[in-house]
C-alpha cells in the first residue's frame, strides 16, 4: 500500500476548485432551503411585445458539482473484503481502492439504523433520535426513533440545491409504527429528500421474495426465474440514472445505494457460493491468522498489529465435531458467495456510470459495512432465523438436513458467530458492541478522479460516519444550511474529510467521538479509546454488571491498532479522565439516560413508544390491504381469537386466499382450496397444521369464521381450531404448536392474497393466490384475557421485541 504525500499545491488547487464551484453561480442564499426565488415588481407595460420578461429562476447545483454515489454494505466486518485483507474476493471495491483512497480508521455506530441516520444527516445518532433501532425506541430524547425537522438529510440539502436524488435498497430509518398507508410519511425516503425510492422498509429482507416499496407504494414482488433483489435494485438504479443523464445531462445526481447484502438471510445464488467450496475448511481460528497476515501485507494494518483475543464463548475450531465443521464451513461459503455477488452487482452500477461518461466527476463512497460482522446467528448458525427469535433451538443435525439448500429460497439462514469474529479481524468483538472496533470499524474506499490524483493510497486519519455528509457538501461547494423548510437546523456535527484527499499525512481533524449502543459504550479522544462491554450479542440474560460497576478498558490506539493490550490497570487516572469525557459527551448529544432494560424496554406502553394496536381487541380489514407488518396489525399470538370473513362466492365457486399472515418461514392462512374453506398454520416452516372442510361453500353471500381456542399456560402453546360456514361448524382440528413471539421480521398480512413467500406451498392456483370471489370485509376479534394472562402477554411481547432486535 502506497503512502505518498501529494504536493500541497494540489490541496490548494482542490480547495480553490471547490470555492470556484460556489463562486461561479449567481448570488444565491443557499443557507436557507428551499432557495428563495427572486421577487420582481409587477409589470406596468400593456403589450407583451413591448415588455422584457425577468430572467427565469432555475434551481441549479453549483457549476462542476460532482455526482455522488454512496454504497453501504450491511453487517460486513473490517476483515472480510479482499480490499482490507479478507478472504472474500470483491473486485469492485478492490478496483476503486486501487484507483482511489483506502481508509483504515473509519468508524460506524455498531448497528444498522443508527449508522444510517448518522450517515445521512452528519449528526450523531442520538442527536437524530436514533439511539438504537425504532423497534426499541423510548420516550427519551435521543431514542424516540423519529428524526426531528431540525435535522435535514443530505438528500434534502442536495435536492434543494439542484441535484436529482434517489435511494435504492434498505431503508431502516423510518419508525416501524409509521410504515403503513396511514403514515405519517414525513420520514419515508421520498419525504426525506429522495426523488426516487425503490427498496424495502425493514432491518432485513428475504432477497428471493422481498416486500418492495416504490416511493410510498408497496408493489407486487417481481416473479421470474432466478429473481433476486440485489440484481433488481441494481437494474432500477441504472435505469433511473440513465433517465437523469439522458434528459438532464448537466444535473448532478445523488444515489444512496444500500443493499440488503450481507445482512441475514444470507441469500446467495448457488453459482456464487460454489466459488468458495472448501475455502473455509481450515476454520475461523486459522482464518483470523491468515487474514491478519494479508492485512499486514496489504498495509491496511501496522506491521506490529497483534491478533486480539477472541471471546471465550467462541469455541476453538479444532474442538468441534466433524458435523459442526462441515456445516459451519458451508455457512461461510454461502455468506462469501453472497458478498462477492453483491459486489459484482455494484460493479454493474459502476460500469453504467462509466458508460455514461460520468466516472471522472462522480464522488464515490464505498462503505464496506454499516457495522461489524453479525454474531446473531448464535453458536451454530441458523436454517431459519425465526426459530431463534421464537425460542426454538435448531440443532446441527437438523440444519444439516437442509445443507444443500442453505442460501436458497427455502431457507432464511445465518452463519455461526465464530465467522463474525473472524470477519472482524484483527479485533475481538462484533456488531452491536459499540465499545470495540470490531463493532465500529469498517473499511471505506473513496474514488473521485477529478477530485484528487492519489491512486491506491492509504489514509489513516481517524474518522466517523457523521463525516460523510460534510465531505459531500464541501466537495459540491455547498454551505451547511441554517434553515430548511422554515425550521432552524441543528449544526452538523461531522468534520469534512476533504482535507485528507490530497495529503496522506494531514493531521487528524476529528479528535473526539463517543460510542453507545444498548449500554456498550466508549469514548475516543486523540488516540486513546476507553470503553466497556455491558453485554455480548449472544448474552440475552442479565447484563454483566450494573451500569455503575461496568468494567472499563483503556487502549492507546496509536500503538495498539487491534485493541489487544488493555492499559486500564496501568493508567487509572487516564481511564478516569476518559470516563469523565464520555459523560460530558453523553450529556451533550442526548445519550443519557442509559437504558439496559431488556424486557421493559420492548413493551411500547411501558417506554412510551407509539403502538397502533394499543388497547384494541378488534380489527376490520378489507380487500386490497396488503403488507401490514406485525407492528401495525393486531396481535393474535398466545390467545384465543376469531377471524370472520364476509365474502361473495360466484357461480362455479371460488378459490384463493382470504387472509394470510407472513409466509414460508412461519405464519397462517385462511383460504379456499377447490372451493372448500381451509385454515393452515405454518409453524416455523417445520410443520404445517391444516384444518379443512369437506364441502365447498355455497354460492352467494357467505360468512366464513375461524375460531381458535388457545390452550394457555404460557407462550407458543397449541389449541383447537374450528371452521364455520354461515354459523355451522364444518371442520375442527388441533394445532399442536404456535409461534409465541414473531411470525416475520419483514413479511406482513395480506387480505385477498398471499404475497412474497406463501404460507402454503400448494394453494392450487398461481401466485399470489388471489381470491377469485369478493371479500366484503374480514374482522379479527381477540378474546378477553384474564389478568394473569395479560401479564404473561406483556412479558411475551417484551421478549419478542428483544429477540427481534437481536436479529435486526
Amino acid at each position: 500500500m502506497k503512502r505518498k504525500v501529494v504536493h500541497a499545491t494540489f490541496g490548494l488547487a482542490l480547495s480553490a476548485a471547490c470555492a470556484a464551484t460556489a463562486a461561479a453561480q449567481p448570488a444565491l442564499d443557499r443557507t436557507t432551503l428551499p432557495i428563495t426565488e427572486p421577487k420582481y415588481p409587477p409589470s406596468t407595460v400593456l403589450d407583451a411585445r413591448k415588455a422584457t420578461p425577468p430572467p427565469r429562476f432555475e434551481l441549479k447545483a453549483p457549476a462542476g458539482a460532482p455526482n455522488v454515489l454512496i454504497v453501504l454494505l450491511d453487517d460486513f466486518g473490517f476483515g472480510q473484503s479482499s480490499a482490507f485483507g479478507g478472504p472474500i474476493n470483491m473486485p469492485t471495491v478492490d478496483r476503486l481502492a486501487n484507483n482511489g483512497l483506502r481508509y483504515n480508521q473509519f468508524h460506524t455506530t455498531a448497528m444498522s439504523a443508527p449508522t444510517r441516520m448518522a450517515l445521512l444527516t452528519g449528526r450523531n445518532h442520538h442527536r437524530a433520535n436514533m439511539g438504537s433501532i425504532t423497534e426499541t425506541a423510548t420516550a427519551f430524547p435521543g431514542n424516540t426513533g423519529q428524526r426531528p425537522g431540525s435535522i435535514a438529510t443530505v438528500a434534502m440539502i442536495l435536492r434543494y440545491n439542484g441535484f436529482s436524488t434517489a435511494q435504492f435498497g434498505k431503508n431502516h430509518e423510518t419508525a416501524v409504527w409509521e410504515i403503513s398507508p396511514s403514515g405519517p410519511t414525513d420520514r419515508w425516503p421520498t419525504r426525506s429528500g429522495f426523488d426516487k425510492f425503490y427498496g424495502f422498509m425493514a432491518g432485513e429482507m428475504n432477497q428471493w421474495a422481498p416486500t418492495i416499496y416504490d416511493g410510498l407504494d408497496k408493489i407486487e414482488t417481481p416473479a421470474y426465474p432466478g429473481y433476486h433483489f440485489m440484481t433488481d435494485m441494481t437494474n432500477q438504479a441504472i435505469k433511473w440514472m440513465r433517465y437523469q443523464k439522458s434528459l438532464t445531462p448537466d444535473k448532478p445526481f445523488f444515489i444512496y445505494f444500500a443493499p440488503g447484502a450481507t445482512h441475514a438471510p444470507h441469500h446467495a445464488p448457488k453459482e456464487w457460493s460454489a466459488r468458495y467450496r472448501g475455502k473455509f475448511d481450515q476454520g475461523w481460528d486459522k482464518l483470523r491468522e491468515e487474514t491478519l497476515t494479508r492485512q499486514k501485507r496489504l498495509g491496511v494494518v501496522p506491521q506490529n498489529t497483534k491478533l486480539a483475543a477472541k471471546p471465550e464463548a467462541i469455541k476453538d475450531w479444532d474442538k468441534l465435531t466433524p458435523d459442526e465443521k462441515k456445516l459451519f464451513a458451508r455457512e461461510m461459503e454461502v455468506f462469501a458467495g453472497y458478498a462477492e455477488y453483491a459486489d459484482a452487482e455494484i460493479g454493474r452500477l459502476i460500469k453504467a456510470i462509466e458508460e455514461l461518461g460520468q466516472m471522472d466527476n462522480t464522488l464515490i463512497f464505498y462503505i464496506v459495512g454499516d457495522n461489524g460482522a453479525s454474531a446473531e446467528g448464535g453458536m451454530s448458525g441458523l436454517f431459519n432465523e425465526m426459530t431463534y427469535i421464537n425460542g426454538v433451538q435448531e440443532k446441527v443435525e437438523d440444519i444439516l438436513k437442509v445443507y444443500d439448500q442453505l442460501g436458497g429460497p427455502m431457507t432464511y439462514n445465518h452463519y455461526a458467530a465464530g465467522w463474525a469474529i473472524a470477519g472482524d479481524t484483527p479485533f475481538t468483538w462484533t456488531k452491536m458492541v459499540a465499545s470495540n472496533y470490531g463493532g465500529t470499524r469498517n473499511g471505506l474506499v473513496i474514488h473521485w478522479p477529478r477530485g484528487f490524483m492519489g491512486k491506491g493510497e492509504l489514509r489513516t486519519q481517524w474518522h466517523h460516519v457523521i463525516d460523510v455528509t460534510p465531505t459531500i457538501l464541501e466537495a459540491a461547494g455547498l454551505p451547511e444550511p441554517k434553515v430548511v423548510d422554515g425550521i432552524p437546523q441543528t449544526p452538523i456535527e461531522g468534520v469534512s474529510m476533504l482535507y485528507t484527499f490530497g495529503d496522506a499525512n494531514a493531521r487528524d481533524r476529528r479528535l473526539t467521538q463517543y460510542f453507545e449502543l444498548y449500554c456498550n459504550r466508549a469514548i475516543y479522544n486523540d488516540g486513546w479509546l476507553a470503553g466497556t462491554v455491558h453485554g455480548a450479542p449472544w448474552e440475552t440474560g442479565k447484563p454483566r454488571a450494573t451500569l455503575e460497576n461496568d468494567k472499563w478498558e483503556l487502549y492507546d490506539t496509536r500503538t495498539d491498532f487491534s485493541l489487544a493490550d488493555d492499559l486500564a490497570g496501568k493508567y487509572p487516572e487516564k481511564l478516569k479522565e476518559m470516563q469523565e469525557l464520555f459523560m460530558k459527551e453523553a450529556v451533550k448529544y442526548n445519550v443519557l439516560p442509559l437504558d439496559d432494560r431488556k424486557l421493559e424496554r420492548f413493551n411500547a406502553a411501558l417506554v412510551g413508544r407509539p403502538d397502533l394496536m394499543a388497547g384494541r381487541t378488534s380489527l376490520t380489514v378489507y380487500e386490497g390491504m396488503t403488507g401490514m407488518s406485525e407492528n401495525v396489525f393486531i396481535n393474535t399470538k398466545n390467545r384465543s381469537h376469531t377471524i370472520t370473513a364476509e365474502v361473495q362466492i360466484p357461480k362455479g365457486g371460488a378459490r384463493g386466499v382470504i387472509l394470510a399472515q407472513a409466509g414460508r418461514f412461519g405464519g397462517w392462512s385462511l383460504y379456499l382450496k377447490d372451493g372448500k374453506p381451509t385454515y393452515t398454520y405454518n409453524f416455523l416452516g417445520l410443520k404445517r397444521f391444516t384444518i379443512a372442510a369437506k364441502q365447498s361453500v355455497p354460492v352467494g353471500k357467505t360468512t366464513i369464521r375461524y375460531e381458535f381456542a388457545y390452550d394457555g399456560g404460557g407462550i407458543g402453546k397449541g389449541g383447537m381450531g374450528s371452521l364455520f360456514v354461515n354459523g355451522n361448524k364444518v371442520a375442527q382440528g388441533r394445532i399442536e404448536h404456535t409461534q409465541g413471539i414473531i411470525f416475520s421480521v419483514e413479511e406482513g398480512t395480506d387480505v385477498g392474497q398471499d404475497g412474497e413467500t406463501p404460507v402454503v406451498e400448494d394453494y392450487g392456483i398461481p401466485a399470489p393466490y388471489i381470491f377469485t370471489g369478493q371479500i366484503n370485509k374480514v374482522t379479527i376479534d381477540l378474546k378477553e384475557m384474564k389478568q394473569a394472562e395479560k401479564a404473561e402477554e406483556n412479558k411475551r411481547r417484551a421478549e419478542a421485541a428483544h429477540k427481534k432486535v437481536m436479529s435486526d
